[in-house]
C-alpha cells in the first residue's frame, strides 16, 4: 500500500499574512472577515496574523511575493474583489492578478492561497463574499490551513 501525505486542518502556532486590496472595499472586507475568523477558528492566534493592505488586484501578487520572501510567515492568503465593467480592463487584471499570484504561488518557500473573486455583478460578488455561495476568504484561508499541514508532513515524511 502507498504511504499518504496529506493535510489537516489545524494551525496551531502557525504565522499567517492576508494580502488584501482596498478597491472594492465592501466585499473585500467580508472576504478578510471571513479569513480572519477561520484562521482563529483553526487555531491561528489573532496575534499571528498580519493583514497587508495594497490598493487594488493587480498589485496583490507583487505584495505577496514581498511578503513571502522577508521569511516570517507560514502561509499568505491572498484577496481581493474584481468586478466586471464596461471595458475589457477586468479581463486584463483579473488575467494577471490570476497569473501573477500563481507565479509567487510557484515560487514561494511557504503556501500562497488565491482568494481573488472575479464577478459579472454586484450580486455575484455579494454572494461569494459571505452569503449564498459562502465566503471565499474563508476557503482561501482553510486552503492556507491545509497546505501548511501538507507541507510540515512532507518535510517531516517526505
Amino acid at each position: 500500500m502507498p504511504r499518504l501525505i496529506e493535510g489537516q486542518f489545524q494551525a496551531d502556532g502557525k504565522r499567517v499574512a492576508v494580502v488584501v486590496s482596498r478597491f472594492n472595499a465592501l466585499f473585500a472586507e467580508k472576504l478578510l472577515e471571513g479569513a480572519l475568523d477561520t484562521l482563529v477558528r483553526h487555531g491561528v492566534d489573532d496575534d499571528d496574523v498580519t493583514v497587508v493592505r495594497c490598493p487594488g488586484s493587480f498589485e496583490i501578487p507583487q505584495t505577496a511575493r514581498r511578503v513571502s520572501s522577508v521569511g516570517h510567515y507560514d502561509a499568505v492568503v491572498c484577496l481581493g474583489v474584481l468586478i466586471r465593467g464596461a471595458t475589457p480592463h477586468f479581463d486584463y487584471i483579473a488575467s494577471e492578478a490570476t497569473r501573477g499570484v500563481g507565479s509567487v504561488a510557484s515560487a514561494a518557500g511557504v503556501p500562497v492561497t488565491y482568494g481573488i473573486i472575479t464577478c459579472d455583478t454586484l450580486e455575484q460578488a455579494m454572494e461569494r463574499s459571505g452569503s449564498k455561495a459562502g465566503n471565499k476568504g474563508a476557503d482561501a484561508a482553510l486552503a492556507a490551513i491545509e497546505m501548511m499541514s501538507l507541507f510540515d508532513e512532507i518535510d517531516a515524511r517526505g
